[in-house]
C-alpha cells in the first residue's frame, strides 16, 4: 500500500513542502530515500521503539520511503512522526488515509513516544495556510508559536498515541487557538529597562534620541563606568512599536533558530542582541554546514549590541560591514544559497584606551605615547565610517547621581521618535523598503537633504579637519535630516547640521592624538 505524508524542510526562514511517501510490500528491506541526513536514517530506531509502547511496530516488510523532492537536502529529526504515521497507514495498523493528506505532520520522537519540540513551527503553519491546508500537527511545546497564524487548525500533541488515536478512532485534538491581535497588543510595551533610572548623561539620551528617531548606527567610547550599557539596554525602549509585519518577521527568525520557548507566542517587543566578544564570525553573521541565522538576523527589526567592540576578532567586526549596507547577508553553498534579513540598529561601546582613563576628568591616563591609536586602530576606518554617532560618555558627577530632580521616561522619549519617523514613512511612502533616514541610498541623500551655501561650507570645513570619507559626508546629512525631523523641520538648518557633525568627532583620525 502507497501512503503520501505531509510535511516541510526549512530553507532559510522559508518553509519547503516534503512528500514523504510509504510504500510497504511483501519482502524484508527498510529503505529510505530522497538525500535524508544522519538524523532522519536514525529515525528506524527512534520510531520502533516509540511505537512498541502502544503495541505497534515496524512491519517485518519490504518498506520504500521516499521524501520528495529527492533533490533537496532533508535535514534534523522533525520527520519522525512524519515518518511514523504514513509507515502506520501504509501498513495497516491504523485507519486516515482519507484525511493525513490534509495536515502537515511534524515533530521528534523519544523513545518513550512522547514529542520533542521542533525548529521552524511558524514558517511550517505559514506555508501549511499558503497550501490550503487544513491543519497542523505538532509538538505541544510549539503549538502557541504557530497558532499566531490565523485560519488553520494547529493541533499541538504531547506523544505519538494522540495522533494514531485522532487518525484511527476520530478522537479529537483540541485545537491552540490565540488571538494574535490581543496578544500583541498586550506585550507591545513591555520593556525591563527604562530611561528614567539614568541620572545625568542628558548629551548621550539625546544622541540615543536622534538614532532611535533615524534608525542610525552608535558607537560609545567612554571609561569603565560611566554607563555606556546601561544606556544601551534601555535603546529599545524608545524605539518605535513593532509593527504586526515586523513582529511577524522577527518571529519567524526566531522559530527557524530554535529560539522560541513553549509559552511564547509572538515577539511584541524589538529585540535586544548582546553577544560575547569571544563569538565567531559565522555564530555573528550566520552559517554553518545546514546555515542557520546568526545574531545580525536575530536582531533584525531590533538592536545588535557589541560591548568592548576592539575585543572582538578583526575577522568578526569585518563580516559585518555588507550586511550594515545591506541590511540582509546571503549565505551561499555550493548547491544553494540562503537569504537571512538583518535589519538592525548597531550599537557599539568601547574604551578609549586599554586603562579606560583617556580623557577621564578625574583619573589620570597611564598608557604610553601612541598606545591609545593602536587600541582605536583595531576597529578598521570602513567600519567606524558605517556608524553615524560617536558619542563620547564622560563618569556621572555624584551631584548627579544624588539628585532627586525627576528624569524623563522612557515613554515620553518614545512619542518625539515615533512622530519624527511619521514624518519619515510619509517622506518615503513610494520608496519601497525604505522607512528611515538612515536606510536612505546617496541619490535620495541628494533629494532629500539638500542644505544652503552656508552649510556646504561647514561641511567642507568638517570634512578637511576630520578627514571625513564620502561615506561620512553621506551619514552626516542624514543625522541632520534626523535632528532636523525631531524638530518638525521642513528644512536642514545649521543648527541641525553643527549637531550632527559634533556626533562625528571621535572619528579616528581626530581622536586621541
Amino acid at each position: 500500500m502507497l501512503v503520501r505524508t505531509y510535511s516541510c524542510a526549512l530553507m532559510g526562514v522559508a518553509a519547503i513542502p516534503i512528500t514523504v511517501e510509504v510504500s510497504v510490500e511483501i519482502g524484508v528491506n527498510f529503505c529510505l530515500v530522497g538525500l535524508p541526513d544522519n538524523a532522519i536514517k536514525e529515525s528506524q530506531y527512534r520510531i520502533d521503539t516509540a511505537l512498541k509502547n502502544y503495541n505497534y511496530r515496524i512491519p517485518g516488510k519490504k518498506i520504500v520511503i521516499n521524501m520528495a523532492p529527492a533533490d533537496i537536502r532533508k535535514e534534523g529529526s522533525a520527520f519522525d512522526l512524519t515518518l511514523a504515521v504514513g509507515i502506520l497507514i501504509a501498513s495497516g495498523q491504523i485507519l486516515g488515509a482519507e484525511i493525513v493528506e490534509d495536515y502537515y505532520i511534524m515533530g521528534e520522537l523519544s523513545l518513550d513516544g512522547s514529542l520533542q519540540p521542533i525548529r521552524g513551527a511558524l514558517p511550517v503553519a505559514i506555508e501549511a495556510k499558503r497550501r490550503g491546508k487544513k491543519g497542523v500537527i505538532l509538538p505541544i511545546q510549539n503549538a502557541r508559536e504557530a497558532a499566531i497564524v490565523d485560519g488553520i487548525n494547529i493541533l499541538g500533541v504531547e506523544n505519538i498515541k494522540q495522533v494514531i488515536d485522532f487518525f484511527n478512532n476520530g478522537i479529537p485534538i483540541e485545537p491552540t487557538v490565540i488571538n494574535t491581535q490581543e496578544e500583541f497588543q498586550k506585550s507591545l510595551n513591555e520593556y525591563e529597562f527604562d530611561f528614567s533610572d539614568v541620572k545625568g548623561q542628558e548629551n548621550i539620551k539625546r544622541a540615543l534620541e536622534i538614532a532611535a528617531a533615524g534608525g542610525h548606527n552608535v558607537i560609545f567610547i567612554g571609561a569603565p563606568g560611566s554607563g555606556k550599557t546601561m544606556l544601551a539596554k534601555r535603546l529599545p525602549s524608545i524605539l518605535p512599536p513593532l509593527t504586526l509585519d515586523e513582529a511577524l518577521e522577527t518571529t519567524k527568525i526566531h522559530s527557524v533558530a530554535g529560539k522560541m520557548s513553549r509559552f511564547s507566542s509572538l515577539i511584541c517587543v524589538r529585540p535586544f542582541r548582546a553577544p560575547h566578544h569571544t563569538i565567531s564570525d559565522v555564530a555573528l553573521v550566520g552559517g554553518g554546514t545546514h546555515p542557520q541565522p546568526g545574531e545580525i538576523s536575530l536582531a533584525h527589526n531590533g538592536v545588535l549590541f557589541l560591548d568592548e567592540l576592539p575585543e572582538f576578532k578583526r575577522s568578526v567586526l569585518e563580516v559585518m560591514r555588507q550586511p550594515l549596507e545591506d541590511r540582509f547577508v546571503t549565505i551561499s553553498r555550493s548547491k544553494y544559497s540562503v537569504e537571512f534579513p538583518a535589519s538592525f540598529m548597531f550599537v557599539a561601546a568601547m574604551n578609549p584606551c586599554p586603562c579606560g582613563n583617556y580623557n577621564n576628568p578625574k583619573i589620570p591616563c597611564t598608557c604610553g605615547e601612541g598606545v591609545v591609536q593602536r587600541y582605536l586602530s583595531r576597529i578598521s576606518g570602513p567600519l567606524m565610517d558605517r556608524i553615524d554617532l560617536h558619542v563620547e560618555v564622560v563618569p556621572v558627577s555624584h551631584e548627579e547621581l544624588a539628585s532627586s530632580k525627576p528624569v524623563e521616561k522612557s515613554a515620553d522619549i518614545r512619542k518625539r521618535v515615533v512622530a519624527a519617523r511619521e514624518m519619515q514613512k510619509a517622506r518615503f511612502a513610494e520608496c519601497s523598503g525604505i522607512f528611515c533616514n538612515a536606510q536612505m541610498s546617496s541619490k535620495m541623500v541628494r533629494e532629500y537633504c539638500k542644505i544652503s551655501e552656508e552649510g556646504q561650507l561647514m561641511l567642507k570645513k568638517a570634512m578637511d579637519r576630520l578627514g571625513l570619507s564620502a561615506r561620512a559626508f553621506d551619514r552626516i546629512l542624514k543625522v541632520s535630516r534626523t535632528i532636523a525631523d525631531l524638530s518638525h523641520s521642513p528644512d536642514i538648518g545649521l543648527d541641525h547640521l553643527s549637531e550632527a557633525i559634533h556626533f562625528r568627532s571621535l572619528d579616528r583620525d581626530s581622536w586621541g592624538r
